[in-house]
């Protein structure tokens, strides 16, 4: 994973440290944070278009599922709504 400056916390107050594992890699988290938003500060790959262009989070509001992974085995999952919690797997090669 590389990390890009582009995308950074800027709470002042953070929760909890935890951990999300996405495609077998350890992301740190917060608590109170979604899982897109931990996958970008940490510059984890979302999924690649046909292309092969890396593909990130749009909306960030649950419509445009750019966002979507495979969370605890839970395809489609759109990561821009869901809440981090410790020991969190997800996906983001097979949506389906």
């Amino acid at each position: 994973m590389t990390r890009d400056d582009t995308w950074r916390r800027t709470a002042r107050r953070r929760g909890a440290a935890v951990t999300v594992v996405v495609n077998d890699e350890p992301v740190p988290a917060c608590t109170g944070e979604t899982v897109a938003a931990a996958m970008l500060t940490a510059g984890a790959a979302f999924e690649q278009d046909s292309g092969g262009t890396p593909r990130a989070p749009l909306c960030t509001m649950g419509t445009c599922f750019e966002c979507a992974a495979t969370v605890d085995g839970r395809p489609l999952t759109r990561t821009c709504l869901v809440p981090v919690r410790d020991g969190m797997v997800v996906e983001t090669s097979r949506r389906l």
